[in-house]
Parts: C-alpha cells; sequence; structure tokens
C-alpha cells in the first residue's frame, strides 16, 4: 500500500499489521470518531488489522460536509475500502456504526461476491425492528445534547463545555439524522455469521430485539447479553475485544479460544 493509502480520510490504521490474516473494519457509533476504536485496534494487533473508520465532520475532518443519510457513508466507506481488500475482512459497528456495517457488509456481498467472514453488530437492534424515533435530529440543541447525555455517550465535560460544542454538535445532528430516517430493504440477508453484542438495560435496544438480528443472515447469529446500557462497551471493552479476536481465530491471552 502507497503512503497515500495510508494516510486516507476515510480509513485509519493505528497499529499497520502486513502480515495479519483478516482485517476489522471498525465502524463508530452516532457522534464518533476513529479515534474511540484506538483501544480495539492496539489489543489485536498483530493478528487482525483494524481498519478504523473516520467519518466526515468531525476532527481532522471537521471542515468537511457531514453525511446525514446511511446511503451516503455506506458509499463513502465502500469507496475507501476498495485498495484493502485483498484480505478477508470482518466488520464490527455499534449503535449507528451496527447499520453501516450491515448495509456495507450487503454492498461488499453485492459488489465483490465476497460478504464479510463475520459482522459484530452492537448496540443496535435488528434492522427490521423499527420504532418512531425520528425526532432528536429536530430538536435544538440543547435537546440533543440531552439525548447524548442520557445514553452516557460522551465526557459530561466536553458536553458542558461552550467552545468544543459547535464542532461536535453538527456531526452527532448528521449522524442522528441519517440513523433515525434509515428503512432497511425487506428481504435482504447477508449471508456471513453475524455476532450480536448488547447491554442488558441498553435503552434504544431491548435483547428481544437485537435477537432478530438472525432475520438478516442466511448464516448462524449468535447473541451476547453484557451488563449495562448503551454504551456496555466501555465497562466491558477488554471482553469484548477478547471475544472478537477468538471469533476472528486471534484469539488473545484470557479469551475462551485461547
Amino acid at each position: 500500500m502507497t503512503a497515500t493509502l495510508e494516510n486516507d480520510l476515510w480509513v485509519r490504521r493505528f497499529h499497520p499489521a502486513p502480515s495479519s490474516a483478516i482485517r476489522l473494519v471498525a465502524l463508530p457509533h452516532a457522534g464518533g470518531s476513529a479515534s474511540y476504536l484506538f483501544p480495539v485496534s492496539r489489543a489485536l494487533s498483530p493478528g487482525v488489522e483494524v481498519l478504523a473508520i473516520q467519518y466526515p465532520g468531525r476532527q481532522d475532518r471537521r471542515h468537511e460536509p457531514v453525511l446525514d443519510t446511511v446511503a451516503g457513508l455506506v458509499d463513502g466507506v465502500f469507496g475507501a475500502l476498495r485498495p484493502w481488500l485483498d484480505r478477508p475482512v470482518a466488520i464490527f459497528g455499534h449503535s449507528m456504526g451496527a447499520v453501516l456495517g450491515y448495509e456495507l457488509g450487503l454492498r461488499l456481498q453485492q459488489e465483490t461476491g465476497r460478504p464479510p467472514v463475520r459482522l459484530f453488530a452492537s448496540g443496535r437492534r435488528a434492522p427490521s425492528r423499527t420504532r418512531d424515533e425520528r425526532y432528536v435530529h429536530t430538536r435544538d440543541d440543547a435537546g440533543v445534547l440531552r439525548e447524548l447525555a442520557r445514553l452516557s455517550g460522551s465526557d459530561p465535560r466536553v458536553l458542558g463545555d461552550p467552545e468544543l460544542l459547535p464542532m461536535i454538535l453538527p456531526a452527532l445532528r448528521g449522524d442522528y439524522k441519517a440513523v433515525e430516517t434509515y428503512r432497511a430493504e425487506e428481504g435482504r440477508r447477508l449471508d456471513a455469521p453475524i455476532t450480536v453484542l448488547t447491554g442488558d438495560s441498553d435503552p434504544m435496544t431491548t435483547v428481544d430485539e437485537a435477537r432478530d438480528w438472525r432475520l438478516h443472515t442466511s448464516a448462524e447469529c449468535d447473541v451476547r447479553v453484557f451488563r449495562g446500557g448503551h454504551f456496555f462497551l466501555n465497562e466491558h471493552a477488554a471482553e469484548v475485544i477478547r471475544l472478537i479476536g477468538a471469533e476472528l481465530g486471534q484469539p488473545l491471552p484470557g479469551s475462551p479460544a485461547g
């Protein structure tokens, strides 16, 4: 790979692993950035090379227009991933990232004939389980921040910083619009196994809604329930990372397959 590709705006390789057998495309949550996935990359390298995705409109891409549809985000991610498809690819996504991961997997399946080896769908109900929630992106700034605080997805110091808020609110609002207006196309299935990760007290996803990911794959679907809310990942990071490594055939110390 060339230096130009290594510095691609969309794809961040925090820990390049040229000898890895598999790559993991990691998709952040609404309002999230690639840096959130740095610990995942560090822990899985060198067995798994993590490609952390940086969406437009945040951090070093904050001056770019925000993409506020799932289709637009998938187009951008898929285009940026083309040079990295010389090895098997798995996908991990949390919350909005799980929706993007599912649609990205379908795009890979359709365009390349090679679906991902596995989708890890975290913190999101099945695409077929809809709620009437198309409202957060239409709120004023205070309303958007209240929702973020309710889910405990950001450092409270950030939510109270008047200098940082103008930098994060446009991307956050755009991400909410993308996921709240998304509707899955009926009848499409991913020809890849799905590992579903969910918190037992997530206000955005019940365990029953998470189980219905099984309707979206022609392969097996395994549901793992963790104690915690929408961001259960923060409390169970080591356990989740070990699970990912084991499922991808690269067990870490302390994993069930290790």
